[in-house]
């Protein structure tokens, strides 16, 4: 074999080593997106197929709202805020409750304190000197409640209202008459239900995020409307029957003490009025329940719809 000829076959057995050296690496890379592909399609079947917590949570309550869908959305919420070094309050940007189909409160997580009652009170407002009163002990025992009001009373006595307001209490909207919504014409539903989300609005600031109906009965088009306001639609799962009782009957901070406690269980909702007896019994009510163990819940902290 001639020189020149050795020379060239060098150099092609050169060259030929170069093209080899690179290809693992290119076959490397694209194995490393495969796999990068394969493990989301597996990862995407995993999410589907196994329950997260906030699954169980919805197994376990009924009625979740879409749960699992909008504290995935709140956390998201809760991530971007904390990365932009915006501080996150627990009780006004972490849901960490949802009512049940029962009305009842019900932690979204494992691990959240579950022997929590939300206090509400309706039909108001009434009287400065009652709402104060009612205040005065929620502020001792260092609770919110939420007072459901009613347009014609609003209407009449603005200034209560913003009461309620600047003293720190969550308001509801109760309807603006009243009445029984069930049986009512959608038209007058929205008009019941949103008439009030205006005036609380004007007066306050702030439109509420709660509804109750009259009498517990809103029926489906008390729910779609309700909904479509961005408001959590309750009735309430223990009934303190204040409404029963008579202004000359006796013994009814007992009474009022026993209709709660003998129906009292974790994540009740229960329910009260801006009443003179319930004013008075308030304080033994909210004692009784602390030395049985049970938080206040903050209404802040729990779910609501998203507004539109």
């Amino acid at each position: 074999m001639g020189t020149k000829t050795a020379v060239i076959l060098f150099t092609a057995c050169l060259l030929l080593s170069a093209c080899t050296a690179i290809k693992p690496e290119t076959a490397a890379t694209s194995n490393q997106q495969d796999s990068v592909a394969s493990d989301s399609s597996n990862s995407a079947k995993d999410q589907s197929s196994v329950s997260s917590p906030k699954s169980s949570s919805k197994q376990a309550g009924s009625d979740d709202h879409n749960s699992a869908d909008k504290i995935n959305a709140q956390n998201d919420k809760t991530s971007e805020s904390n990365e932009t070094g915006t501080a996150t309050s627990a009780t006004t940007n972490n849901k960490m409750y949802h009512l049940n189909k029962a009305y009842n409160v019900i932690p979204n997580q494992q691990g959240t304190e579950k022997k929590v009652v939300l206090l509400t009170f309706d039909d108001g407002p009434k009287e400065a000197a009652m709402i104060n009163k009612i205040i005065d002990v929620l502020d001792k025992h260092k609770a919110k409640a939420i007072f459901f009001v009613n347009g014609y009373r609003v209407k009449e006595h603005p200034e209560l209202l913003k009461l309620i307001h600047d003293r720190g209490q969550p308001i509801g909207n109760h309807s603006w008459d009243h009445l029984v919504l069930k049986n009512k014409s959608e038209p007058e539903v929205k008009k019941q239900i949103e008439s009030v989300q205006k005036v609380v609005k004007d007066i306050t600031g702030q439109a509420p995020v709660f509804f109750r109906p009259p009498h517990g009965a809103g029926g489906d088009v008390g729910r779609k409307v309700a909904k479509e306001n961005g408001l959590l639609y309750m009735t309430w799962s223990v009934g303190s029957l204040d409404w029963t009782m008579k202004k000359n009957q006796p013994n009814k901070t007992e009474a009022l003490l026993k209709n709660v406690t003998e129906q009292l269980h974790p994540g009740s909702n229960i329910l009260m009025h801006e009443l003179p007896w319930t004013a008075e019994a308030l304080d033994s009510l909210l004692t009784r329940l602390e030395q049985k163990g049970y938080q206040f819940i903050d209404p802040q902290s729990i779910e609501v719809p998203a507004s539109k």
